[in-house]
């Protein structure tokens, strides 16, 4: 699993020019899924996120978490985190899960998103050519991939 978490002052998730989600401060995170990913793979992702200290405390220092300035989450599925550029010039993006095993890991990953935040995540549209708007906020950009927990 591979996501790109931007910390953010807004963003909003639109298709076909409807809002599907939409945040003020807080957290926009990409993600992806590869066939290989299990449940563990949700649960360390999702518990990173929840506890990262990326939002500045009084002093101005990365020191507090998502619950602590009580942000919000808007996730956003993108399959093309995991497209391979090694060869040639289009990307292939073999290692992205098809649908029918990504959708389910999608809509478990919000559920366990929820459970360890106290929050409902804003969303898009799992597969929908969507637009994504935000103000980055520092700018903050961290990758987290479960396959490089070390």
């Amino acid at each position: 699993m591979r996501v790109v978490l931007q910390r953010v002052r807004e963003a909003k998730v639109t298709s076909e020019g409807e809002i599907l989600g939409e945040i003020g401060p807080g957290l926009l995170v990409l993600t992806a899924f590869e066939t290989a990913d299990t449940a563990e793979d949700l649960l360390w992702t999702a518990a990173k996120i929840a506890k990262l200290r990326i939002f500045n405390d009084s002093d101005g220092r990365m020191n507090l978490d998502l619950a602590e300035v009580n942000g919000e989450l808007l996730i956003v599925s993108q399959f093309t985190l995991f497209a391979e550029t090694k060869k040639g010039n289009r990307p292939s993006y073999m290692r992205s899960a098809r649908p029918e095993t990504a959708i389910p890991l999608y809509h478990a990953f919000l559920t366990t998103l929820q459970e360890l935040t106290g929050k409902i995540p804003q969303t898009g549209e799992f597969g929908a050519d969507m637009q994504v708007q935000l103000t980055n906020d520092g700018p903050v950009t961290i990758t987290i991939d479960s396959r490089a927990k070390d």
